[in-house]
């Protein structure tokens, strides 16, 4: 069984997601980064190979763009430009603790990714797909955990590839995480119309396990779950339509 959410660990929920899903539709990690047009193999890779530069890399550019952005506070580009450097500030593990929790720090810098993302994405309605692969990383369970945030970007990411089964699966985990049922069901069915045909059943299965257990720890704990708000951002929360 890929999903339990009742289990100890539950930080290593999404990467289990990230995994599992892929492997089980046979496609691999495609995307988040990979081929998005950031150069050397994505900006995911670029995160990961600067392991956590704490700003010392990137601080010049970024107090560079928050002055154009003084001058020219609606300024699109810019804005896509202060989220990169900001996300790729982000990067690599040394905000993060020996458990893969954030520090205070990585908080703080995750927040401000978060922060120049949402002004960027109400500012357009075609926000950058590669950046938005970036955004799942800053908003999931090991990130800022806030699900309903990265089902906001996953809507992005799936209108842009509306092909792509492995992107409708984690749309959909990432639905029934943030409790909401009805996208998961939209994008489950369109992540299983998608997959090759003898993972159809698998996928299917685990992506109702998912929901199952994510309605049963609402249902435990009374809460509606740290579903995160994409605050003054654009991106569409429209519920998807499955052809």
């Amino acid at each position: 069984m890929l999903f339990d959410l009742r289990g100890r660990g539950r930080r290593r929920t999404v990467r289990v997601i990230y995994i599992g899903l892929a492997l089980l539709i046979g496609i691999g990690l495609v995307g988040f980064g990979v081929g998005g047009g950031f150069g050397g193999g994505g900006i995911v890779s670029s995160l990961n190979s600067h392991e956590g530069s704490g700003g010392v890399s990137y601080s010049s550019q970024i107090t560079s763009y928050r002055k154009k952005l003084k001058t020219d506070p609606n300024d699109v580009k810019t804005w896509e430009q202060l989220t990169k450097t900001l996300a790729l500030q982000a990067g690599g593990e040394a905000y993060k603790t020996s458990s893969g929790a954030l520090t205070p720090a990585g908080k703080k810098v995750y927040n401000e990714v978060a922060a120049a993302w949402n002004h960027y994405t109400s500012l357009t309605q075609n926000p950058n797909v590669a950046l938005a692969k970036v955004m799942v990383r800053i908003f999931d369970e090991e990130g800022l955990n806030q699900p309903g945030s990265t089902v906001e970007v996953l809507q992005t990411i799936v209108a842009a590839e509306p092909t792509n089964a492995s992107y409708y699966s984690f749309l959909a985990a990432y639905a029934y995480l943030a409790h909401k049922n009805a996208l998961g069901d939209l994008a489950a069915a369109k992540a299983v119309a998608l997959a090759p045909e003898g993972q159809r059943t698998h996928l299917k299965t685990e992506l109702a396990e998912l929901k199952k257990q994510s309605n049963e720890k609402k249902g435990a704990t009374g809460a509606t779950g740290t579903t995160g708000t994409a605050g003054t951002s654009g991106t569409s929360t429209t519920p998807l339509s499955v052809p």
